[in-house]
């Protein structure tokens, strides 16, 4: 009986152990950066974008595009303790891939960002930008 008790005690742990990892997995951060400022990443530190040509719920970066900014998609979002778990959603692009969204707008990576922190992908052809989320979207100016 006492096997059985420690392996189930164990199983218990282990599956507790797998899914905080996994969540932790899941997690987007916010990272501040001079020049930049305060933008999401992923778990990695790795930067993500939004594209101005994009609409809520619409990704129009497709092709050779999506090679230059692979889409960002994970099934679900830990969100940072500064934004709302529902800030975060999927959608199902034309392409039939899923893509996570934020508020409503494609994530993606940047294919010139090689380590944490890099930020090389802010401002490409003025239509590209890390996503700061205490000003987003940005308001029309």
């Amino acid at each position: 009986m006492k096997r059985v008790a420690g392996a189930v005690i164990g199983a218990i742990v282990l599956a507790v152990w797998a899914s905080t990892a996994i969540a932790a997995h899941h997690a987007v951060k916010i990272a501040t950066k001079e020049g930049v400022g305060s933008y999401l990443t992923d778990t990695e530190g790795k930067a993500l974008y939004w594209f101005t040509k994009d609409a809520p719920g619409k990704s129009t970066c497709a092709g050779p595009c999506v090679e230059k900014w692979p889409l960002y998609y994970r099934e679900t979002v830990a969100a940072p303790p500064e934004c709302k778990a529902e800030d975060f959603g999927t959608i199902t692009r034309e392409d039939g891939k899923m893509q996570t969204t934020f508020r409503g707008y494609p994530l993606y990576y940047w294919m010139g960002d090689a380590a944490a922190g890099d930020t090389k992908g802010q401002g490409v052809n003025a239509v590209w930008y890390v996503v700061n989320p205490a000003d987003f979207p940005p308001k029309a100016k």
